[in-house]
């Protein structure tokens, strides 16, 4: 692995870790779909919470100059996961949760080709199609966290079915995703009431790893609220970029300094460019595509296999 010389190229703070990975998972009577990239998952047998329709979403044009294979899905109100299982599961698993402002999301920038160095590692992974909104509303990351709660709760009760432990279990938000991640990790109660006997399960994942969370700061500078870290605050990792125009990454510094001073194992590490929005393609004049492998180093200690 190239750590060492990867922590050369930008700031990084670092404390130690030990992890577990998250995916979601619906039993096999809530496939819906088989998806171009596999099987596509409901989470919801009804409508989801406070829904009257189940819409999967559509696709939204694409914007003058807007970068070839970036995908945006909007108007879900019916979230659903793409399944990537890994060839070899290693008992581990990843849900990605993509960016888009919580108007639409991002399934394959900030989703799917994430999937292949996962899987690599034996990791099983899911791309949450969470529901879209007005982001305009200061709760606007409610619905997607209940969709989270609810696929981790999957995840469990079908642990089985996807060769996972279920005390292996984390999540992965980019931008949008990655502030949706945040209110996920410090949650402290589930955002739904319970449903069906899945809703037995734990909600809470093992680990998280945010990739450029978008606006984790209200206008005082401060975490917004809901975003408390605590000791039951799972581990995490925080990747960003110096000069990010959307996503400032002293949300990510303020947030590993809560997690600091709660002694919570914790990694941050800031490249010095690569702006916003990269996923995991090359940026001109930046190393930050280099980012998959200090996670990929990040998984492989801080998840011991068997």
């Amino acid at each position: 692995m190239q750590s060492n010389k990867l922590r050369q190229l930008g700031f990084t703070a670092v404390c130690g870790f030990t992890t577990a990975v998250l995916f979601i998972v619906v039993g096999p009577s809530q496939a819906i779909a088989d998806s171009p990239h596999g099987e596509s998952i409901t989470l919801w047998s009804e409508f989801a919470p406070g829904e009257t329709t189940r819409h999967p979403g559509t696709a939204r044009p694409a914007a003058p100059k807007q970068a070839a294979g970036i995908t945006r899905i909007e108007n879900i109100t019916q979230p659903t996961l793409d399944a990537f299982p890994a060839d070899k599961p290693n008992g581990s698993a990843i849900v990605i949760l993509p960016g888009g402002g919580f108007g639409y999301v991002v399934t394959d920038l900030e989703g799917s080709e994430a999937a292949p160095f996962l899987n690599k590692l034996g990791i099983s992974v899911f791309v949450l199609r969470y529901r879209t909104g007005d982001n305009s509303q200061p709760d606007v990351w409610r619905e997607p966290v209940q969709d989270a709660q609810r696929a981790i709760r999957m995840l469990r009760a079908d642990a089985a079915r996807w060769s996972i432990d279920p005390k292996r279990i984390g999540v992965l938000g980019f931008s949008a995703g990655g502030q949706a991640t945040a209110f996920l990790a410090t949650a402290k109660a589930p955002l739904y009431e319970s449903v069906d006997s899945i809703d037995e399960q734990d909600w809470k994942p093992n680990f998280s790893i945010l990739v450029y969370p978008w606006r984790l700061l209200d206008d005082q500078g401060k975490l917004k609220a809901g975003i408390q870290v605590d000791e039951s605050t799972p581990k995490t990792i925080l990747i960003h970029t110096h000069d990010d125009q959307s996503a400032d990454s002293l949300g990510s510094v303020l947030f590993y300094s809560e997690l600091k001073k709660h002694r919570i194992d914790a990694e941050l590490h800031i490249y010095r460019s690569g702006g916003h929005g990269y996923g995991l393609r090359k940026k001109e004049g930046s190393t930050i595509d280099q980012w998959p492998s200090l996670v990929s180093d990040w998984l492989l200690t801080a998840t011991p296999q068997e």
